[in-house]
């Protein structure tokens, strides 16, 4: 069996798991899982730009609050269907990162970083100051009735799973084909050696803005998905922690691999999920798990697979 042909079957082995999880798991884990795959289309976005480009942005909550609001606000201030505003939700997160991207690409190493968490502070601070319109921190909701395709309830457990697996699946394979592709190669380049990319005739400019614009786009996709399905919007999801988040998802998951945002979300969904039962500082208890394992397991935990036992693991 050949390399591609491996990384196919691994894929679709994901996938095939994933539907039939929903079949297996109690009512608490089919709704956990449907959460885990809406974040796990995050740190794809993230890990693009991350783990395959080499570049760390400390803004990308940006991306899925322009999203997000893209999408709330569409529906109920523009009494907008769902797939009309979630394709304007799509596009304007899009539209953001080559704004973004066009200025935050003249820096680079840590100056990029200061610079994306400053846009997306600024992002925070706008949501804030029309809160008029965006509620603020207090946020809004998106009403059952406005959640609805065909006739088809997505606030269902049975639609949400099915919209959230759909989604994912999408970003999944496209992204695996992507990182796989030309464009893909050259990222990584641009990741191990940019001067080296560079002296070889590569655009990297481009090629960073291009990555810039797919990554946070796809970021919006997911917190276009995150309103549409667990109908709340709020201006928590444009804080910095929200920027933090999905680096953590990557760091333990297993940057530059393509199934490690989906390890790594749910690892750190199911560790606070326990650890919460426990103690308060459940924080305190995820803090501890990264550090153990970016000591003993430096490349994540699919990077782990990779290393010793998947040779070929994408």
């Amino acid at each position: 069996m050949t390399t591609q042909s491996k990384s196919i079957t691994l894929h679709l082995g994901v996938l095939a798991l994933l539907a039939v999880l929903f079949f297996v798991l109690p009512a608490y884990h089919v709704g956990a899982f449907s959460r885990i795959m809406v974040l796990a289309i995050y740190a794809i976005g993230f890990n693009l730009l991350f783990g395959y480009t080499g570049l760390l942005s400390l803004g990308h909550a940006m991306f899925f609050a322009a999203g997000m609001y893209g999408f709330g606000l569409s529906v109920n201030l523009g009494g907008l269907p769902v797939i009309p505003a979630f394709a304007i939700a799509v596009a304007t997160a899009g539209l953001l990162a080559v704004g973004a991207g066009y200025l935050a690409l003249r820096t680079i190493g840590v100056a990029f970083m200061i610079v994306t968490l400053m846009f997306a502070q600024t992002v925070y601070l706008v949501i804030l100051y029309f809160g008029e319109y965006t509620r603020g921190d207090e946020g809004f909701i998106v009403q059952q009735a406005q959640r609805s395709i065909a006739g088809i309830d997505l606030t269902s457990e049975t639609a949400r799973y099915a919209t959230a697996f759909i989604l994912f699946a999408l970003c999944f394979l496209v992204m695996a084909r992507l990182v796989q592709s030309p464009f893909g190669k050259r990222l990584v380049a641009i990741r191990e050696n940019e001067e080296r990319a560079r002296m070889l005739g590569y655009d990297v400019g481009r090629l960073k803005l291009q990555a810039l614009v797919v990554s946070g786009t796809v970021s919006g996709v997911a917190g276009a998905a995150y309103a549409l399905l667990f109908g709340y919007v709020g201006a928590s999801f444009a804080a910095v922690h929200y920027s933090i988040f999905p680096l953590l998802w990557v760091l333990l998951g297993g940057a530059g691999t393509t199934i490690g945002p989906l390890i790594g979300v749910m690892f750190m969904f199911y560790l606070i999920d326990f650890s919460s039962g426990l103690t308060n500082a459940y924080m305190l208890v995820a803090g501890v798990a990264l550090v153990l394992i970016t000591l003993f397991a430096p490349h994540g935990l699919a990077g782990v697979l990779r290393k010793k036992v998947f040779k070929w693991l994408p």
